[in-house]
């Protein structure tokens, strides 16, 4: 059998398997007749440029379906934030000057409001159980 010999391409294909493969595709000298490796070379050529079309219209359907998840989560996200922004307003005005310097002071030395131990709001006997004790 004579050596590998690298056949005619178009560019267009040449790109595309140099850019896949990072070489021009080869084929054994005797494998493709002289009088039809015309023919033979555009057919070639449509089976390649078919195979592109194929893997570029998957690769399109993938980024759309991915474009959809991500344009649901980002709407998530915001309806979320605008919702904690709310709750963080209505607990700022319900919250005393005391409690306000307090989680000030926390802030600014690193602690976690929630880990430290605040007495409890003084009411009646008739008060809801929160499950904690002090």
């Amino acid at each position: 059998m004579k050596p590998f010999e690298v056949l005619f391409f178009p560019r267009r294909a040449f790109r595309v398997f140099s850019s896949i493969y990072g070489f021009m595709p080869v084929v054994p000298v005797g494998a493709v007749c002289s009088s039809s490796s015309g023919a033979s070379v555009v057919a070639i050529d449509n089976k390649i440029e078919q195979a592109m079309d194929l893997v570029k219209s998957h690769l399109m359907y993938a980024v759309r379906e991915e474009v959809e998840v991500l344009k649901e989560q980002i709407k998530e996200l915001i309806e979320r934030n605008t919702q904690l922004e709310q709750e963080n307003n209505l607990l700022k005005t319900l919250a005393s000057p005391e409690q306000m310097a307090q989680f000030q002071a926390q802030v600014q030395t690193g602690g976690s409001p929630t880990g430290t131990a605040q007495p409890p709001v003084p009411a009646g006997p008739s008060t809801q159980s929160s499950g904690t004790s002090a």
